[in-house]
């Protein structure tokens, strides 16, 4: 569809003009020259749905209404963010093996489907299941199984922890082909008994990172880049064999860092785009297999601060993406100790101190790392900052209250309007006086704005105000088509959680509080 050059002239000369006038920042959207195509928002069930999903079922109800609901509630607004993908935890046997397993908390360890006599129990990893289920009922397709560890029968240690071992693979020689054979059987059997498929599976979680062998807190597996490789190429073989369309992920490192250079390990662990991805890392290279995308995975966790290195790191990180051409997806962040702006991980937090933080990483990891999918860690998390829901559950663990947090609808500012295969567009920023500001979209302190269009045509832009002070801007668009514009907002008000606020047109000036995040969506 071709549109006139005139009438854009005219609004983007309009919208200078009143923006010179008022002293308000203007942003210029254009789709006629497109960013990255975005795919899924999502967290994980790890590991609070295997009690949760367990508990009266109005709870559990409400519970997915809140992370998959897309619909409104009788007053018109929002009953939930909208996530279109779900992260399953495959377990690996720590919870059968109980204290056993040396991991402390039962809440941190995990169910097997595989027993010790090679059959399958299809009942285990009940609640986690459920949440399957509860998820698809509320339109979630797309789902993602990963590991943390191979089940225990395998392990060299007979653990899901790395507890008195080095840094490689905690997988006995002689069982590789049983973990490619796991694998595929989990997802032809959760398909088979659940009707869930998994679109994706990733047989490694953060194989680079050292909490994987200096630590028995919960299931995790070190790896070496050969050793994801030869594990990836025997599944991948599996899956094709049995005529199975699921996709291979690999790395879900811990650190944005390893995936372009090395970062507190080996070059064994380093450099996992250049091994996976150039065809001259023989020993590694993935890049031929049919069911392995051109698609690295990637943790934001220890990248955020300071603000230049949140910005930095992303930019060395796409460089390197872009040079072997490959695609990025952030799958897992929380907050942690070096978070040091908003107090660290410890303690949970309603508010909009943590939730504007995250959005400022959602920002840049999407922005600068050119991220297509963006993903929290734990949908329901304790007194600890890394869930989007906050539990309080009974001493036995079978009922308890969940409440909501600002962290889960500011979240939803961008999970419930972008959906899959929406078109990221660049932004052009101008100041008062209509000079061109570079990196204008990205005030870390201040404004920070993102803009797409979903495959339905409808606009979506979203801002987020960092500063203390409220902020006023205006926008053009090079869809001359786009006039009117819903507006929703999150702030620390009680009642405004995605809070439908009014209506704007393009080219208007916007107000945006202080300390809020807003959504404008288009008719």
């Amino acid at each position: 569809m071709r549109y006139s050059i005139v009438p854009i002239l005219i609004s983007l000369i309009h919208s200078v003009a009143v923006m010179a006038q008022s002293g308000v920042n203007h942003y210029r959207i254009e789709t006629a020259k497109p960013q990255q195509t975005m795919d899924y928002f999502s967290a994980s069930d790890a590991w609070s749905m295997q009690f949760i999903g367990l508990w009266p079922q109005e709870k559990q109800n409400r519970v997915a209404d809140w992370l998959f609901s897309t619909e409104n509630d009788k007053d018109g607004r929002p009953k939930g963010i909208g996530l279109s993908l779900w992260r399953f935890n495959v377990g690996a046997g720590s919870a059968e093996q109980g204290d056993d397993s040396q991991i402390a908390s039962p809440w941190m360890r995990a169910e097997c489907f595989l027993q010790p006599d090679g059959t399958y129990n299809w009942q285990k990893q009940q609640g986690q299941r459920n949440f399957l289920r509860l998820a698809k009922e509320r339109g979630v397709n797309k789902f993602l199984a990963f590991l943390n560890s191979p089940p225990v029968y395998y392990t060299q240690n007979g653990l899901a922890t790395n507890t008195g071992r080095g840094g490689t693979v905690n997988l006995k020689p002689d069982c590789y082909n049983s973990f490619a054979t796991f694998m595929a059987d989990v997802v032809e059997g959760v398909e088979k008994h659940d009707g869930i498929k998994f679109n994706y599976i990733c047989p490694f979680n953060e194989p680079d990172g050292h909490w994987n062998w200096t630590g028995p807190k919960q299931e995790g597996c070190p790896a070496t880049n050969r050793e994801v490789a030869r594990t990836v190429r025997l599944l991948s073989r599996e899956l094709s064999a049995r005529g199975l369309d699921t996709q291979v992920l690999v790395n879900e490192s811990s650190d944005y860092r390893c995936m372009y250079h090395t970062h507190m390990t080996g070059p064994e662990r380093g450099y996992q785009i250049q091994s996976f991805f150039c065809p001259d890392s023989t020993d590694t290279y993935l890049g031929n297999l049919p069911n392995v995308p051109r698609l690295m995975l990637g943790h934001s966790y220890w990248t955020n601060t300071p603000l230049s290195e949140l910005r930095n790191i992303r930019c060395q990180l796409r460089d390197t993406l872009n040079k072997y051409q490959v695609e990025f997806w952030q799958t897992e962040t929380c907050i942690m100790g070096n978070d040091e702006e908003i107090g660290g991980g410890g303690g949970y937090d309603f508010t909009m101190k943590t939730a504007l933080y995250v959005a400022r990483i959602i920002h840049h990891d999407i922005v600068y790392a050119g991220a297509r999918s963006w993903q929290w860690w734990r949908a329901i998390g304790g007194d600890y900052k890394d869930g989007l829901l906050r539990e309080y559950s009974d001493a036995d663990g079978l009922n308890g209250r969940v409440e909501d947090s600002k962290l889960l609808w500011t979240l939803g500012n961008y999970s419930r309007f972008i959906r899959p295969g929406a078109v990221r567009s660049t932004i052009t920023a101008f100041d008062e006086a209509g000079r061109v500001l570079p990196h204008g979209d990205t005030d870390q302190q201040g404004l920070m704005c993102t803009a797409y269009k979903n495959i339905d045509n409808r606009q979506v832009i979203v801002l987020i105000n960092y500063a203390n002070e409220d902020k006023t801007f205006s926008w053009s668009c090079d869809q001359i088509s786009v006039s009117k514009w819903h507006i929703y907002r999150t702030s620390d008000k009680a009642n405004e959680n995605l809070l439908p606020v009014g209506k704007a047109k393009t080219g208007s000036i916007v107000h945006i509080p202080a300390r809020s995040v807003i959504t404008l969506v288009s008719n």
